[in-house]
């Protein structure tokens, strides 16, 4: 969900016309626009208050040597011990069958044996991805297998998914020689350094849907940080958690939260996407932003989002927008 991986190419031609040696993604999602500024050899600091996100960040943003070995994946899978039945006990019959949620619980017990940092962001990261792969559209607002198309990623067995991702995950590493950081929490307490280049994509609020990552993610979200700290609703059919508290989740909320962030990070170069059916508008925010910064640019960019679309239906959806880039100098 709001995945910039299509507007790469367009984020870091702006990027690039600036002096800067330190890029600061406040808000990582997937985390591909931080990738992308590692691969161009900036220090990266990538934060998100997710913690899936801040898995994702860990294994392949701030790890620049650390693999999965083969050995550790059959451990992961196959040793067998005393664990929490967690998942078997409080998702049994609403995502996965019962051998996977035994899969699931086994290796997020296995996970807890590891003691490198980086191979406990890879083996969670992957199977993060392992379940949204065998989950219909890779959301978790349903139970049942009522989106069930026939796709193959839905039958693979879910071993074989999460050694699949381990594998993309460790041909994702590298150094770019930089000491990169990944972290977890809010944005607005983030610390760059003197002359970052300061990248902002928070989650748009529109009257029309909602921006509710925890809502779709929840499962996933819970593997990522072990249920800890949350409250699972019960009396709910998909068994989620509260929501995060955002100031995106509404109009006014989103306009104070551009204005904090501005005025925080006023002493950096900016560059914020955000989306044409989302509120505040554009004229809003190049109000907002003109405060700060003596400069203020808007590159459009025409977007065309697919989530929740199969592939051969993109074209059909109407879900085209214009992406906007503000540039803040």
């Amino acid at each position: 969900m709001g995945s910039k991986r299509k507007l790469l190419d367009n984020i870091w031609d702006i990027a690039s016309q600036f002096d800067f040696t330190t890029a600061v993604d406040l808000f990582a999602g997937s985390g591909v626009v931080s990738y992308m500024f590692k691969s161009h050899g900036a220090r990266v600091i990538s934060n998100d208050h997710m913690h899936m996100s801040h898995q994702y960040a860990k294994a392949m943003i701030e790890n620049n040597k650390c693999r999965l070995s083969d050995e550790a994946v059959d451990k992961l899978l196959n040793r067998r011990g005393k664990n929490d039945r967690f998942v078997e006990r409080t998702f049994g019959n609403l995502y996965f069958c019962d051998d996977d949620n035994l899969l699931i619980d086994r290796i997020r017990k296995n996970i807890t044996l590891l003691e490198d940092p980086y191979e406990k962001a890879i083996a969670t990261s992957a199977l993060v991805r392992a379940c949204t792969k065998k989950r219909a559209r890779g959301i978790f607002t349903y139970v049942g297998l009522r989106y069930d198309d026939g796709r193959r990623d839905l039958s693979l067995p879910l071993d074989e998914h999460f050694r699949a991702a381990v594998e993309v995950i460790n041909d994702a590493v590298f150094s770019n020689g930089k000491r990169n950081k990944a972290s977890c929490g809010d944005a607005r307490h983030v610390r760059p350094p003197t002359g970052a280049l300061v990248y902002m994509d928070p989650p748009y609020y529109s009257p029309l849907s909602d921006n509710e990552y925890v809502r779709r993610y929840h499962f996933v979200e819970g593997i990522a940080r072990g249920w800890e700290g949350v409250e699972i609703q019960e009396h709910t059919k998909t068994k989620k958690f509260a929501s995060y508290k955002t100031p995106f989740a509404t109009r006014d909320g989103a306009h104070a939260a551009f204005d904090d962030l501005f005025r925080k990070f006023r002493n950096n170069v900016l560059l914020v996407s955000y989306s044409s059916n989302s509120l505040p508008t554009m004229d809003e925010i190049v109000e907002l932003m003109s405060k700060y910064k003596r400069t203020v640019e808007v590159i459009p960019v025409e977007h065309r989002y697919s989530f929740g679309n199969q592939g051969h239906k993109v074209e059909e959806n109407r879900n085209a927008v214009c992406e906007y880039l503000f540039v803040g100098h």
